[in-house]
C-alpha cells in the first residue's frame, strides 16, 4: 500500500463530497443538527462533525491531527509568553540598552518557531518521502557495488496531512511575526486545523481567515444555502460529468503507454489536464459552497487559470493557497535574509537593475519550486515538474526586457487581443507539457513520452475503435465536450469581470430555483456514475 496515501476509517467513500454517503447521509444530518442546536452549541457541533468526518476517513489515525493541533497550541502560547515578557523587560531598560535586550527575547521566540517547524515538517519529511529517499541511498549504494540494502520504512499517513501541516506551520509563523496574536482557545483553534470540507483537499487556509468565522457560527441563512447548493452543484458537474468521465481514457493511456502513438499520447496529456483541473476545481467549488451554507468566506484556490498569458500567472490564479504558502513562508523569508540582501546588492551593481535582483530571487524562486514538486509527491517526476516551472518562470524573468524591446521595435500591440489569445495558447501548451510528466508513471516514462509525441504521430489512430478500447464511446465524448463548453462560457463570463452568481441571485426565485434544478437534472443525465463507472477519490487528495 502506498504509504503517502492511507484511509484506515470506515467511511473510505466520503473523501468525495460528491458520494452518496457523504450527500445523503453526512452533509443532510450535520445540517439537520446544526440547524436546531443552540447559538452558542454550533461552533462545538462543527468541531465535533469535523471529527467525527476525520474519523469517518482516516480512523485512528485522527491522533496525527489531534498531536498537530495540541503542538501548535502550546507553541503559540510559549511564543506570547515569551513577546510578553519581552514588552516587561525592556519598558524598564534604558533605551540604549533595549535592543539587545529585545534581540535576546527575538532569538528565543525563533528558537521556539524552529522547533515548531522542526516538528512538523520533519515528521512529514519522515513518514511521507523517508521511503523515497532511503530508495535513492539503496540505489546509489547498487551503483557503487554495495551489498548493503536499507530496509525502506513504511508508514501509515492519514488523508490530507501536507494540508493540515502547512496551515499548522503558518500559523505558528504568524504568531511570532505578530500577525495573528495568540489562541488560547483549544477548541477554536482545533475547528480551524479540522474544519471538514477543507482538511480533504483544502484549500490552505490561513488562522486569520477563517478561524474566527467558524467561531461566531451562527444559523443558516436561506440565501447562503441557495447560493452555497449551486456552488456545490456546479463543482460537482465539473467532477462527475466530466472528470470522471474522463478517468478510464486518462488511466488507460498512462498504464498502457507503451501501446499507443503520439497523437493519444497528447490526448491523454490534453485531457489529463482537463481531469485534474475539473476534479481540484469541482472540490473546491464544494469546499467553497458548504463553507457558505455554514456562513463561511472560504479562500478562492482557482481564478480561470487557463486564461492565463504566462506560466508565472498561472500559477497565481491555480491553487492559489499553495502558491501564496510558498510566496510568503518560503520565498520571502529566502530573499529578505542578510545574505540574500547583500548578494542582490552586489549582483546588481555587476548585472543592472533587473538581472541583479534575479541572481537572490532565482535561488529563491528554486526553493519553492523543488518544495513545491516534493509537496506533490515523493518521486522524481514530482521533482522534475517543480524544476520545469522554475526553468520557465526564471526564463520568464530573463528574457522580459528584450520580449518588450522585440514587441516595441515591430510595433506588436501587446494589449491586443491577437497577441493575448497567442499567449494564452502558448502558456496552455505548457502546462499541458507539464501535466504529461506529472501523471507519468515516472520520470524516465515521462521522458519516453514526450519523445513519442513527435517520434510517433499517427493521426489513423483516433478512431472510435480506439476510444473504445480505453472505455469511452462517442456518447462520452459529446457529453465531455459540451460540459467543458459550459464550464468555458461560464469562465469566460466570470473573467470579464460579470458575476453569473450575484446575477442570477437578483433574479426572481423560478430562475434561481430554475437553474439549480436544471443542474441537478444535468447532473443525474450525464454524470458518470452506476454500472460500468468506478467511483474516483479526490485526485489532489493523495498529495
Amino acid at each position: 500500500m502506498d504509504p503517502t496515501f492511507l484511509l484506515a476509517g470506515c467511511g473510505k467513500d466520503m473523501t468525495s463530497f460528491f458520494s452518496m454517503t457523504f450527500l445523503f447521509l453526512f452533509f443532510p444530518a450535520c445540517l439537520l443538527v446544526y440547524s436546531i442546536v443552540p447559538k452558542s452549541w454550533k461552533k462545538y457541533f462543527l468541531l465535533f462533525a469535523s471529527y467525527l468526518f476525520y474519523w469517518f476517513v482516516s480512523g485512528t489515525l485522527v491522533v496525527y491531527l489531534i498531536l498537530s493541533t495540541l503542538s501548535v497550541f502550546l507553541l503559540g502560547i510559549w511564543i506570547d509568553r515569551i513577546q510578553m515578557q519581552m514588552k516587561e523587560h525592556i519598558k524598564e531598560l534604558p533605551k540604549e540598552e533595549r535592543k539587545i535586550a529585545k534581540q535576546k527575547f527575538i532569538h528565543r521566540q525563533q528558537r521556539v518557531v524552529f522547533l515548531g517547524v522542526l516538528l512538523h515538517i520533519g515528521f512529514l519529511l519522515v513518514v511521507k518521502y523517508s521511503g523515497f529517499f532511503v530508495g535513492n541511498i539503496n540505489l546509489l549504494l547498487s551503483l557503487s557495488k554495495s551489498t548493503v540494502v536499507l530496509d525502506i520504512p513504511q508508514f501509515a499517513m492519514p488523508i490530507g496531512i501536507s494540508f493540515f501541516t502547512l496551515q499548522a506551520v503558518s500559523y505558528i509563523i504568524d504568531v511570532y511575526h505578530g500577525l495573528v496574536k495568540c489562541d488560547r482557545s483549544f477548541f477554536r483553534l482545533a475547528l480551524f486545523m479540522s474544519f471538514f470540507p477543507q482538511i480533504v483537499e483544502g484549500p490552505i487556509c490561513r488562522y486569520s481567515q477563517t478561524a474566527e468565522q467558524l467561531w461566531q457560527a451562527g444559523p443558516i441563512k436561506y440565501n447562503d444555502l441557495t447560493l452555497g447548493l449551486q456552488r456545490m452543484l456546479y463543482g460537482m458537474m465539473k467532477k462527475i460529468v466530466i472528470a470522471d468521465r474522463l478517468n478510464p481514457l486518462v488511466t488507460g493511456i498512462f498504464d498502457k503507454s507503451n501501446s499507443y502513438g503520439g497523437v493519444i499520447i497528447l490526448l491523454g496529456a490534453v485531457c489529463y489536464t482537463i481531469q485534474l483541473y475539473m476534479d481540484f476545481s469541482g472540490v473546491m467549488d464544494a469546499v467553497a459552497g458548504i463553507g457558505q451554507i455554514f456562513g463561511l468566506t472560504m479562500p478562492e484556490n482557482f481564478e480561470r487559470p487557463f486564461f492565463s498569458r504566462s506560466i508565472s500567472e498561472f500559477w497565481k490564479r491555480w491553487h492559489i493557497s499553495l502558491g501564496a504558502w510558498f510566496r510568503d513562508y518560503i520565498f520571502y523569508p529566502v530573499t529578505s535574509t542578510k545574505r540574500m540582501k547583500q548578494l542582490t546588492s552586489s549582483a546588481r551593481k555587476k548585472l543592472g537593475n533587473h538581472f541583479g535582483p534575479l541572481v537572490a530571487g532565482g535561488i529563491a524562486l528554486f526553493c519553492v519550486w523543488f518544495c513545491n514538486g516534493l509537496w506533490h509527491g515523493a518521486a522524481w517526476s514530482f521533482i522534475f515538474f517543480g524544476m520545469y516551472h522554475f526553468t520557465l518562470i526564471l526564463l520568464e524573468s530573463m528574457t522580459a526586457p528584450a520580449a518588450a524591446a522585440f514587441n516595441a521595435r515591430l510595433h506588436i500591440n501587446t494589449d491586443g487581443k491577437p497577441y493575448r489569445f497567442m499567449q494564452i495558447i502558448r502558456t496552455t501548451i505548457l502546462v499541458v507539457i507539464g501535466e504529461l510528466f506529472f501523471r507519468a508513471n515516472g520520470f524516465m516514462a515521462g521522458l519516453s513520452l514526450f519523445r513519442r509525441i513527435f517520434t510517433s504521430l499517427s493521426i489513423n489512430e483516433l478512431s472510435l475503435q480506439t476510444f473504445h478500447k480505453l472505455g469511452i464511446d462517442g456518447h462520452d465524448i459529446l457529453i465531455v465536450g459540451i460540459t467543458v463548453i459550459i464550464v468555458f462560457i461560464v469562465s469566460l463570463i466570470n473573467e470579464k469581470g460579470i458575476s453569473i452568481r450575484e446575477t442570477l441571485a437578483k433574479k426572481n426565485i423560478v430562475v434561481r430555483w430554475g437553474v439549480l434544478y436544471a443542474l441537478i437534472f444535468y447532473i443525474i443525465i450525464f454524470g458518470a456514475y452506476g454500472f460500468g463507472y468506478l467511483p474516483v477519490d479526490p485526485m489532489y487528495a493523495q498529495f
